[in-house]
């Protein structure tokens, strides 16, 4: 029964200060026994895709790098799995948004990268983000198997379902997601169906969701942070604080989550006979 760690922070304006912040968060989740830890989207940094700015592609790094590389030398010492999302420079013009996956022997294990990119007011990330050439991908770690999708992805349920299906027991989202001015009446709605969407993904997968968010507000974006573990009946089993950062600490029970696929065996009466039609953009 591993006990996973959800980092919710707010960001500082350096890359080092926000680094050190993170790796002491995961010294304090080890010492709280967690196994798996998580950082929200793009930790290092704060969120810069909220303008168009060619300057912010300086903050990009290869993975896993030197970062990588004191991360997995942290996941050793602590022995504990580590989630870690940041801003990926691949090559001269090519960025992503990804997450590395490090065992708890200090392996880099692998990396993925974002499939579904959104562009919107106050969240400009098509400018900055190459969608993603990962797959959707189960990591076998030591405590169990993770699948790792990023922010905007978890409102699609075939990301979901394609990770679910590759044997992970639990789908670990970093997420940057906040409100901006102007919708007010709207604030409600909006994170009703964040949580709600991310918890028919358990539901519908049998698999535990933690989904982890940045909090504080950055310009005119206010994060919501409410960062949360649902488990295979879609129940929110923690929670963290809105304003708040936090170290929101949660116990997977993977034999329980074998028990509840017997009876409730979504994957055995799957008609995959009846389904090309999910490839098509829409459905002529």
């Amino acid at each position: 029964m591993p006990r996973v760690a959800l980092i919710q922070q707010e960001a500082a304006e350096e890359a080092a200060e926000n680094k050190r912040r993170q790796m002491q968060a995961m010294r304090e989740a080890a010492a709280g026994g967690a196994q798996i830890i998580c950082t929200q989207e793009m930790c290092t940094t704060r969120y810069f895709c909220r303008t168009q700015d060619c300057a912010a592609f300086d903050l990009a790094e290869e993975m896993p790098g030197a970062w990588g590389k004191e991360l997995g030398a942290l996941a050793a010492e602590l022995g504990v799995v580590l989630v870690v999302a940041g801003f990926e420079r691949r090559a001269p013009g090519v960025y992503h948004n990804t997450a590395m996956v490090i065992d708890a022997d200090g392996e880099f294990l692998g990396a993925y990268r974002k499939m579904h990119i959104p562009q919107d007011p106050g969240f400009e990330e098509k400018f900055y983000f190459t969608p993603g050439d990962t797959g959707y991908r189960s990591f076998e770690t030591k405590f169990g198997k993770i699948g790792v999708l990023i922010c905007w992805d978890q409102w699609y349920p075939e990301a979901a379902r394609l990770t679910a299906l590759q044997g992970a027991q639990a789908l670990f989202y970093p997420t940057a997601i906040g409100w901006i001015p102007g919708e007010e009446e709207l604030y409600a709605a909006q994170h009703h169906a964040w949580e709600t969407v991310q918890c028919g993904h358990a539901v519908a997968n049998g698999c535990y969701v933690c989904a982890v968010n940045r909090c504080g507000t950055e310009g005119q974006t206010t994060f919501w942070g409410q960062s949360f573990v649902a488990d295979y009946c879609g129940q929110v089993i923690a929670k963290a604080p809105v304003e708040k950062a936090a170290i929101l600490f949660a116990d997977l029970d993977f034999a329980a989550l074998e028990d509840h696929r017997r009876i409730w065996p979504f994957f055995r009466d799957r008609r995959i006979d009846s389904y090309g039609g999910i490839t098509r953009r829409w459905g002529e």
